[in-house]
C-alpha cells in the first residue's frame, strides 16, 4: 500500500510534531485510551460477550434474550449475573465475560460492606454510594466526556471560523456590527441559563451540546478575523479578485488555508475546555441526567463521601491525566505549525 505523498511544508510540520516527543507520545496514548473507551461495552458490561447454550451461540452484548431461551421461567430479559440463570447456562454451555462484569449503571447487591465499598478483587476501584462499579463508570464517563468535547469543538470551530472569516474579509460595518454582537453575547451568564434550563426540562447530551454551542463558537472568531484582516489586501488576493474569483472562493480557497494554521493550534485546548465545562456542569448537578456515567458526578460523590477517598482520587487522576495529555498534544501541534521551528537535522 502506497503512502500518501506530502508536500514539503506538511512534511516539515509532521516532523516538527514528531520532534516534540512529549506531545507525540501523548497523542498516541490518548488515541489508544479513547479507542478502548469507544468499545466500553466490550470492556465493562453486565452481559457476557458470548454464550454457548445447548449447542447454539448467543451474543447478549448485542441482542436481548429472554430468560426462557436458556430454560428459565420468565419472558423478560435474562439477568446473566443472577446465579439461577448462570447455573442454567453452565449446565449446558459456557459464558465469556468482559474484564469488568459491570456496566455503568449496574448495582452490586452483594457488597460485603455498605456502599460506597472500598476497592476489592470484585470492584477494582470500589463502588460509589449507590453500589455501582467505579471502573465501569470511569470508562463510560471518559467516553462520553471526550465525545461531547470533540463534537462541541468541531461544531463550534466551524461556526467560529465562518463568523471570523466574514468579519475579517468584509470589514467595515459588517465587522463593527459583528464585534458589538459578540461583546453583548459573550456577556450573557451561561451558568444562569443552564440553571433556568434545568428547571424547565431535563438536560441531556444534545440539550447541553446545543446550549454550550451557542457560546463556545466565539473562541476562534478573533484569531480567524485577524488573519483575514491581514490577508485580504495581499497581492494574491487582489489578483484573484481581478481575475473574477468570487468572494466565497477567495475566502475559503485562498485565505482560509492560511488562517487555519493558527486555528489548528487552538483545537486541542478548545477540546480540553469543552471537557472541563461538561465535568464542571455535572459536578454542580446541571449536566447530564442523574445516573449517567460522568467524571463530574464521580468528583461530586468524592466530595460528598470524604470517607471514601477512592472516589475523589479516581475522578481527579482520570481528569488530570486526560487534560495533561491533551495539553501536551496541543503544545506539539503548536510547534508543528510554528514556522520558526524546524526539526532536528533540517536547516
Amino acid at each position: 500500500m502506497k503512502s500518501i505523498p506530502l508536500s514539503p511544508l506538511n512534511r516539515r510540520r509532521l516532523d516538527n510534531f514528531r520532534a516534540n516527543r512529549r506531545g507525540y507520545w501523548s497523542f498516541w496514548i490518548f488515541i489508544v485510551i479513547f479507542t478502548l473507551a469507544l468499545f466500553a461495552e466490550f470492556i465493562a458490561n453486565d452481559r457476557p460477550l458470548l454464550v454457548k447454550f445447548d449447542g447454539a451461540y448467543f451474543t447478549p452484548v448485542f441482542v436481548d434474550y429472554p430468560e426462557t431461551v436458556f430454560g428459565g421461567e420468565f419472558p423478560s430479559n435474562a439477568d446473566y449475573r443472577d446465579p439461577y440463570v448462570a447455573e442454567l447456562i453452565g449446565a449446558k454451555g459456557w459464558m465469556i465475560w468482559p474484564p469488568v462484569r459491570y456496566s455503568f449503571d449496574t448495582i452490586n447487591y452483594d457488597l460485603p460492606v455498605p456502599a460506597p465499598a472500598p476497592p476489592s478483587l470484585e470492584n477494582w476501584l470500589g463502588t460509589d454510594d449507590q453500589g455501582r462499579d467505579v471502573v465501569a463508570r470511569m470508562i463510560y464517563g471518559f467516553r462520553i466526556s471526550v465525545l461531547f468535547g470533540l463534537t462541541l469543538t468541531i461544531l463550534s470551530s466551524i461556526i467560529g471560523v465562518a463568523a471570523g472569516a466574514v468579519q475579517g474579509y468584509f470589514g467595515g460595518l459588517t465587522d463593527l456590527l459583528f464585534q458589538r454582537f459578540i461583546e453583548i453575547w459573550s456577556g450573557l451568564p451561561v451558568l444562569f441559563l443552564l440553571i433556568i434550563l434545568a428547571s424547565i426540562v431535563e438536560p441531556n447530551f444534545w440539550w447541553l451540546l446545543g446550549l454550550m454551542l451557542l457560546f463556545s463558537w466565539m473562541g476562534l472568531v478573533g484569531v480567524v478575523r485577524a488573519e483575514f484582516l491581514r490577508a485580504r489586501n495581499f497581492d494574491y488576493v487582489r489578483a484573484a479578485r481581478a481575475l473574477g474569483v468570487g468572494n466565497m472562493g477567495i475566502m475559503f480557497k485562498h485565505i482560509l488555508p492560511n488562517a487555519m494554521v493558527a486555528t489548528m493550534t487552538f483545537l486541542p485546548f478548545i477540546l480540553s475546555g469543552s471537557i472541563v465545562t461538561l465535568t464542571a456542569l455535572d459536578f454542580l448537578g446541571f449536566g447530564l441526567p442523574p445516573g449517567s456515567a460522568s467524571l463530574g458526578e464521580i468528583l461530586n460523590q468524592g466530595k460528598s463521601n470524604l470517607q471514601a477517598p477512592w472516589l475523589g482520587l479516581t475522578g481527579f487522576f482520570v481528569l488530570a491525566i486526560m487534560l495533561t495529555l491533551l495539553v501536551f498534544v496541543g503544545e506539539a501541534v503548536r510547534d508543528a505549525f510554528d514556522p520558526r521551528k524546524t526539526f532536528e537535522g533540517t536547516p
